[in-house]
């Protein structure tokens, strides 16, 4: 023992007696200084673990608002609502469970639907919007109120007359009525198709019901002058693009779109 504690003392001694720009001590002193910055990185960043992400979250929710109240319609929509806790959600179409493992803030629908890898091929028959592919997955978003969604907002887009339209539902939390509908990105005809623009027009898909009592898909644009609380007036001359509109929506309103999902979310409201 007492050898052992002369060696170390050896050790230290030579160390301390020997020349500052001896190798050997520079190597020494650069792996000291290794360790403690490492030990000091490391614990900071498990301390302020919480916070970062705290803040990413914030981040997110801010940005995701911007985009959101960027769009017209769906402004007025989450205007009077508490959205600084929104959130981005993605939806396994099929199941209509949250999908975890996928990414909401890398994942990109658009993309997904013309991936062979992220997407299916849709039958002509069950093909109501003119997609061809649809992606496996959905991103959703949602204002929630107490645990249980006050507000969800679905993309949606199809085929209208002259191009594909892109747009965003906006659902209470029961999940079948209408806060807003509005399209943020299409080719239609200026004056005609293009109507589906007008705030006049996106103004009637406020408080519209999806469903009927029997669970049937009954929103549409209608051929006329609306009549029922599952319809809103047609535009003139845009016969084209308000079939291309109704039909959108039956779709992703339907069981290949959100309708698993929405069917879940509406059970579990009607539980709570």
């Amino acid at each position: 023992m007492a050898e052992a504690v002369l060696t170390r003392r050896g050790w230290l001694q030579r160390f301390r007696e020997a020349p500052l720009d001896s190798p050997a001590k520079t190597l020494a002193v650069a792996a000291g200084v290794c360790v403690v910055c490492s030990v000091v990185v490391s614990t900071a960043t498990v301390l302020l673990r919480p916070r970062v992400l705290q803040n990413q979250q914030a981040e997110r929710n801010a940005y995701i608002v911007a985009i959101l109240k960027g769009v017209p319609g769906l402004a007025d929509a989450l205007g009077e609502l508490d959205v600084s806790n929104i959130e981005a959600r993605v939806v396994d179409l099929d199941t209509g469970e949250y999908a975890p493992s996928v990414d909401s803030r890398t994942y990109d629908m658009r993309k997904a639907a013309v991936d062979p890898a992220q997407s299916v091929v849709l039958p002509r028959e069950r093909d109501l919007a003119g997609l061809t592919r649809r992606p496996r997955w959905a991103t959703v978003y949602i204002v929630p109120d107490g645990g249980r969604p006050r507000l969800i907002i679905l993309p949606v887009y199809g085929q209208g007359f002259a191009s594909t339209l892109y747009g965003y539902l906006a659902l209470d939390g029961d999940a079948n009525t209408i806060r807003a509908l509005s399209f943020y990105e299409h080719g239609e005809t200026p004056g005609l198709g293009a109507q589906i623009e007008s705030p006049a027009w996106q103004e009637q898909w406020q408080g519209k019901k999806v469903r009927d009592d029997t669970s049937t898909v009954r929103v549409h644009v209608a051929e006329g002058a609306a009549q029922s609380e599952y319809e809103v007036d047609a535009i003139s001359g845009a016969t084209y693009t308000g079939a291309g509109v109704t039909n959108l929506l039956h779709f992703w309103l339907g069981p290949d779109g959100f309708g698993p999902y929405l069917r879940r979310i509406a059970r579990e409201e009607a539980a709570s």
